[in-house]
């Protein structure tokens, strides 16, 4: 997809002196005292702003964070943490400025952070006079906010259309790359991973996956619908009986091709599900009725850990157990260090991934880790973003 490049515009000399609005994803998550506890998403930003004012622009940022309502912005949908927070990261004051819509005054080398765009009436619905009034604050408007660029709103699309230039942040840019690089262009034997508690949600995206992928990994809950389907028990385990056909047809479109969708061979069992419930290592074709399975067991893990490493591209969305239990976390942290030890090109994306890649200590070792949920899940099932879109579309008019 060609968009135009914000790192393009400064390279080419056409940002000093320019106002620059940047959409980024501040959306950080806070303590009930409305400290931040994890400020990835806002180290994500830094770039694209140290990019904007060593350019010499003046600069705007907005974000969303929580779930506010329009037209009223109270303590806690604030971004004041998070101007706190950038102020310390960027070693400098960085303002926080309410009712923005109307005007903006900054001057080029300033920074402002600018309230929570949710709060502005119209925001969701992608309102078309809220978008114009954001267009005409700037003479540049950059995205570089992946987790919002599968919605159509106002700060994230209608800006697009009205702004007199649009381009793609380093962020959104390297995202666009990591994912076509992925699944456009794969490096073989292309494997990918689709965890979760339900197929019914990933249902579109493994489909899409079946006629891309030489090996679809499937762990969770997801994992025993599979199980099901291919006639194996899983006792009281959560799965999906009614959605045993698509989960046949997903292996027929596999198989059909030569791929797989490996079956595990053994599990890891328990009689309730809690953190200290004691687990039992079964073949999967010895499930008791009153069995959860709570993980892969450690043959299925070795098997998929010896594919992983053998693999020349990785994508990875879900933990395949329960590995917030220590006793169920063994097939997540195996797949994990097979990862990390393959020199396959590996792209991992959705906030339960995410979390087991700061568990096992694997990050460096990823060849790109997404910001993006929702947005991650959509591009897997091949749509395209509403965002993308409409940077592209600006690009080629």
């Amino acid at each position: 997809m060609n968009v135009l490049r914000f790192a393009d515009l400064c390279a080419q000399g056409r940002v000093a002196g320019q106002r620059v609005f940047i959409r980024a994803d501040l959306n950080v998550p806070q303590d009930p005292l409305g400290a931040i506890t994890e400020d990835t998403r806002i180290r994500a930003s830094l770039p694209c702003i140290r990019m904007a004012l060593e350019a010499g622009a003046a600069v705007m940022v907005t974000s969303h964070l929580g779930r506010p309502t329009e037209g009223t912005l109270t303590p806690v949908d604030s971004l004041a943490p998070v101007a706190q927070r950038l102020s310390e990261l960027l070693g400098r004051p960085v303002p926080l400025l309410a009712n923005w819509t109307h005007g903006v005054a900054i001057k080029p080398g300033e920074l402002v952070l600018l309230e929570n765009c949710r709060v502005n009436v119209g925001e969701k619905k992608n309102s078309e006079a809220l978008a114009r009034q954001m267009a005409s604050l700037c003479d540049i408007f950059v995205h570089d906010a992946f987790g919002t660029a599968h919605r159509a709103e106002a700060s994230t699309y209608g800006i697009a259309q009205y702004a007199a230039v649009a381009c793609a942040g380093p962020l959104l840019a390297a995202e666009m790359d990591a994912i076509t690089l992925a699944l456009a262009n794969p490096r073989r034997p292309l494997v990918a991973i689709v965890a979760g508690s339900k197929v019914s949600t990933k249902l579109t995206i493994l489909q899409s996956l079946a006629d891309k992928v030489d090996q679809l990994i499937v762990g969770g809950g997801i994992a025993n619908t599979f199980m099901l389907a291919a006639g194996l028990k899983i006792g009281k385990s959560l799965a999906e009986p009614d959605l045993l056909p698509q989960a046949r047809a997903v292996m027929a479109a596999m198989s059909a091709r030569g791929a797989s969708v490996p079956i595990p061979s053994d599990v890891v069992t328990a009689k309730t599900f809690a953190a200290d419930a004691p687990a039992t290592i079964k073949a999967a074709t010895e499930v008791d009725d009153d069995d959860l399975i709570l993980d892969i067991g450690p043959q299925t893990a070795a098997l998929l850990a010896a594919q992983l490493k053998a693999a020349g591209t990785i994508v990875w969305n879900g933990p395949v157990g329960v590995f917030e239990f220590a006793a169920f976390e063994q097939g997540t942290r195996a797949i994990a260090q097979a990862i990390a030890a393959s020199s396959a090109f590996s792209i991992a994306g959705g906030g339960d991934t995410l979390a087991a890649i700061a568990k096992y200590g694997i990050e460096s070792h990823i060849g790109y880790i997404s910001t993006g949920g929702g947005a991650f899940l959509e591009v897997l099932e091949g749509k395209t973003l509403p965002a993308l879109d409409i940077l592209s579309r600006r690009a080629a008019a």
